[in-house]
This record gives structure tokens, sequence and C-alpha cells, in this order.
């Protein structure tokens, strides 16, 4: 488990605020933890993280690196709201098992579990790996990158995504490719022969010449992440040593 941050933001107005600013519809918390992004005027990826409601604050749950770059991000659009974000002295401990008093789902698939805010940091022993493998599920800082568009990462399945909420920073953009564009690369679950280091090239064979249609990233039980061209992802494929197949039933993140 990567390290976590936990911020929490107060104020009367911080759920006006947030609901300018993050790709989810942050109405949603009156349900529960919802899983959103951060996004560039261009649309595309900043940061990713979990807004958790707890009484009057919400809570900010974010990967460490890139945890005060967001902050500061975030600060610069406050001007005159009445809103305050403090580091806090909570941790988050998930797991997959048996769910603990006061611990909430994960809102990106039921198969990640719950994630429970108090005094313990860390996690259960899940394979997080092959579990974010299997449903293709993105990791900041490695499939999650500033080059990143969300809909590419598949923003859209894990719930983190409102179409219908109005504008936030990088809106145009999404909505653009949501309803105007047919995705042509994506995150895709793949099949590796063996594991190569994450960030190899992805290449087609053709003739006797190999071409770069993507990358491989997170890879578990013979499984891997991989970012690729849709429309080039065919014939004999390889990442390093590694041979590269699309599933029998191959989908991708959408």
């Amino acid at each position: 488990m990567s390290t976590r941050a936990i911020y929490e933001i107060s104020g009367n107005d911080r759920e006006h605020f947030l609901q300018g600013l993050v790709t989810n519809d942050v109405r949603k918390l009156a349900e529960g933890p919802i899983y959103a992004a951060l996004l560039t005027p261009q649309g595309k990826y900043l940061a990713d993280f979990f807004l958790v409601p707890r009484g009057e604050t919400i809570l900010l749950d974010i990967d460490a690196t890139i945890a005060e770059a967001t902050v500061k991000r975030l600060s610069m659009y406050k001007l005159r709201a009445e809103v305050t974000i403090t580091p806090s002295a909570l941790q988050v401990y998930r797991g997959t098992g048996p769910v603990p008093e006061g611990a909430l789902p994960d809102p990106r698939h039921p198969d990640l579990g719950w994630r429970l805010y108090g005094e313990t940091a860390g996690d259960d022993g899940s394979d997080w790996d092959a579990l974010r493998v299997a449903h293709c599920i993105p990791e900041t800082g490695i499939e999650l990158t500033p080059e990143t568009y969300i809909l590419e990462a598949g923003f859209e399945a894990l719930h983190g995504v409102d179409f219908r909420k109005g504008c936030y920073v990088g809106q145009e953009v999404t909505a653009r490719m949501k309803h105007k564009t047919e995705l042509r690369k994506g995150l895709a679950r793949v099949e590796v022969s063996e594991a190569v280091p994450v960030g190899s090239p992805i290449e087609v064979q053709l003739g006797d010449d190999w071409r770069e249609i993507g990358t491989l990233y997170t890879q578990a039980q013979g499984k891997g992440l991989a970012h690729l061209r849709f429309d080039k992802a065919q014939g004999t494929l390889r990442a390093g040593e590694a041979a590269v197949s699309l599933p029998a039933q191959f989908t991708f993140a959408s």
C-alpha cells in the first residue's frame, strides 16, 4: 500500500468549493466516500484521491507523494471561500476481509474492500496488485501520470467522474472525449509470459521490425495492466523478454 496523507477540509463553503474543481459530484458524499480526480484545464491528470464525509469536515485521502502539491493547487482556488485545508492526525487502514466497525467501502470496486480511518496505518496483507490488475484499476504514479487522460485510465468504470454535475477544471475536454470521440487507446488487462520492469514498452511485430504501441505497468499472476493503442494491439506482441497477449475476452477500462 502506498503511504497516504489525510487532510481535513472544513468551512461552510467546503462542498461548493470542491464541486467546482473535482471530477466527481461532491453531493454524493451524503451517501458515503467518493473517488475523484483533479485535472489541468487541458483535461490531463494532476491527482486522484478519496473524499470522505466526517462530521463537519471532508477528509482528503491522497497518496503522500502528491499530497503537498495537490493541497497547494487546491488552495490557489480558495480565493474568498470559507474553506480551510489542514493536515489530519488520522491514518487509513484498508482490507478485504471482515469489515471492522466504522470502516467505509472503497467506492471504486466492491472487491477492493474497505478503508478505516483512525489511529492505524497499513493494510491486511491482501494482494493489492493482483486485485488492481484483475479489475483494471490504475495506481497513482504508476498507471496515473501527468500525461494521463482519466477516461483512458478507466475513471468512468471506477465511479470517479460524473458527466451530469456541471463544470469543473478540465470538464470540457473530458466531456468531449466521452461524447464526441471513440477512445483509441487506454488502460487494458493483458497476459504476460514473465515479469518485466514496470514501464517496459510493448511492441508489435511488423515483418522484421518491431513498433512500439504501448507500455506495460503493474503485473501480477501472469497478467498486467498496459496502456495500449487498441487498433494496433494485434498480432505478435512483446515487452522486453516477455510475450504479451490479449485475453480471449479482451476488455479495456472505460
